[in-house]
């Protein structure tokens, strides 16, 4: 936990009592259905069927795939991963399929070319980085919900364990499946006219660069996740970007098709235990349709058409090690008033009419900026848990303080009860922190050390900043391109702040 600093000003609290219990009520009240709620709140792109409204109003079971195409997840890989969260609040199972057997593979979907092959190693590295990450989201979500109010356990159930959210990985059930076991099972009951008719495999298919054997069956391997799923946990719904439509239907029509010969199997047994009708024509009678859903998230774009999840050209990643909580808050906060609103709706659980009643207080003081703080506040708390949001709070303090005096000599008043220990705290672990000894940047100017560690990519650059007057270094101006760091102007004896106006920062930590 991050100390209370004492020069910290006082912070709203993100979530006050009354939003809690405003949040409970929301979420225990059955009067509104998953799918209600998530449609309500742009998360739906499309549903394979209708009859999915009523399924819902049940108990049942959801999954959502996860590619272990890195080591971590980003924070466009969000949106599935809160979608079970929803279910999960209102009394759902929720599965999170990590999959360490097609992510050997590659989905095609979206994609102009083929993904590059992972090594064995890398991609048990990616499987357990995004395991024990998933495992973490869903622990700090757990405990974000519960702080208001919901118990995600689920509702009247008697092993309230069971109601966690499960992770699994796909390469348990693949890794012993033989290749003529798979032709003879999901390969017989799929048809080449289907699977080339799906997108991802048409795009590719007038693609200079074609499409490999390997990514054509790529749908067939999650179909038969979904099959999977649904005889050994009960899942009925899959849950997956616009991109995966074709995927999902692929793995409906294998559970129904599987169902379908399964009764015909029985039928030559005892004939007497079907109706005429599923006789003749081999499928499931009305009476008999099988459960088997599926609904999409739309792709998510900024309101000026750029993908969603890019922060200057970087990916703003979930591990802390890669963007740290600092990074992640401030990258929430910088959302533009036109997206403000649909990222509180996707991205926090706080009900819809308090969101809507924000944006119109929004509308008459937008300089407050109290929606981006909000949502820069609950998604980092969600993600990083408490513990990150004080880290990312503190830090948004020491490198924005709410007063800020630029002076040319002697250093600000914020940072005069600065301690080193609050810096290493909100820091360590962030790309721009770097713990070194005073040594190594004695004697060497600010300008060249904005070279070194990356805030400028030339001495000239820096040499620009200093003209224009936007280089300071502990809130103190820097004239001079030869002016170096003396101990005597450090914060706390220890903390060197290099900024480059208010975007691109260096934190040094001298012992």
């Amino acid at each position: 936990m991050v100390a209370a600093s004492p020069f910290l000003l006082p912070i709203t609290r993100p979530c006050p009592r009354r939003l809690t219990r405003f949040i409970r009520r929301h979420y225990q009240s059955q009067a509104k259905t998953v799918i209600q709620e998530l449609d309500q709140r742009g998360f739906i792109a499309a549903l394979t069927s209708p009859k999915l409204h009523q399924h819902v109003q049940s108990p049942t079971t959801i999954y959502a795939g996860v590619d272990p195409s890195a080591s971590s997840l980003h924070v466009g890989n969000l949106l599935p991963l809160l979608g079970l969260l929803h279910f999960q609040a209102k009394g759902h199972q929720s599965i999170c399929l990590i999959g360490g057997a097609t992510g050997s593979i590659g989905d095609p979907s979206g994609r102009s070319t083929e993904r590059k092959a992972l090594s064995a190693q890398e991609l048990a590295v990616n499987v357990r980085g995004i395991t024990n990450q998933v495992h973490r989201f869903f622990a700090t979500g757990s405990a974000y919900l519960q702080k208001r109010g919901v118990d995600i356990k689920g509702k009247g159930k008697e092993v309230q364990e069971d109601m966690g959210i499960k992770v699994v990985d796909n390469y348990e059930w693949t890794k012993d499946v033989s290749l003529l076991d798979f032709l003879r099972g999901p390969g017989k009951l799929s048809r080449v006219g289907v699977m080339l008719s799906r997108d991802s495999v048409k795009n590719r298919l007038t693609s200079d660069s074609g499409i490999s054997y390997t990514e054509f069956t790529y749908q067939l391997l999650q179909a038969y996740d979904f099959s999977h799923l649904w005889k050994e946990y009960g899942c009925k719904i899959q849950m997956g970007g616009s991109d995966q439509w074709g995927n999902i239907v692929s793995g409906i029509d294998l559970i129904k098709r599987s169902q379908s010969q399964i009764q015909v199997q029985q039928q030559q047994h005892n004939e007497d235990s079907f109706s005429s009708e599923a006789s003749d024509t081999g499928l499931v009678g009305e009476e008999e349709e099988v459960e088997a859903y599926g609904l999409t998230i739309p792709l998510l774009t900024t309101s000026t058409g750029e993908k969603f999840g890019k922060s200057a050209g970087n990916a703003v990643w979930l591990d802390e090690r890669r963007t740290s909580p600092a990074e992640f808050y401030q990258f929430f906060l910088r959302t533009t008033d036109e997206d403000v609103a649909k990222y509180l709706k996707l991205f926090t659980f706080l009900p819809i009419e308090e969101i809507d009643s924000m944006m119109a207080e929004h509308e008459k003081s937008k300089s407050a900026r109290k929606p981006q703080k909000l949502l820069a506040s609950e998604v980092t708390e969600l993600v990083h848990g408490t513990d990150g949001l004080s880290k990312a709070l503190l830090a948004t303090e020491i490198l924005y303080p709410s007063t800020k005096p630029i002076i040319s000599s002697g250093m600000s008043s914020i940072y005069k009860t600065l301690k080193s220990s609050d810096v290493l705290a909100a820091f360590e672990g962030d790309s721009r922190f770097h713990k070194i000894p005073f040594s190594e940047i004695k004697d060497k100017p600010i300008s060249k050390l904005c070279v070194i560690y990356g805030l400028c990519k030339s001495r000239g650059e820096a040499s620009k900043a200093i003209s224009s007057g936007s280089l300071t270094f502990n809130d103190r101006r820097i004239n001079d391109p030869r002016d170096e760091i003396r101990r005597s102007q450090l914060i706390d004896g220890k903390i060197a702040i290099v900024k480059i106006g208010n975007k691109r920062q260096l934190i040094f930590y001298l012992e």
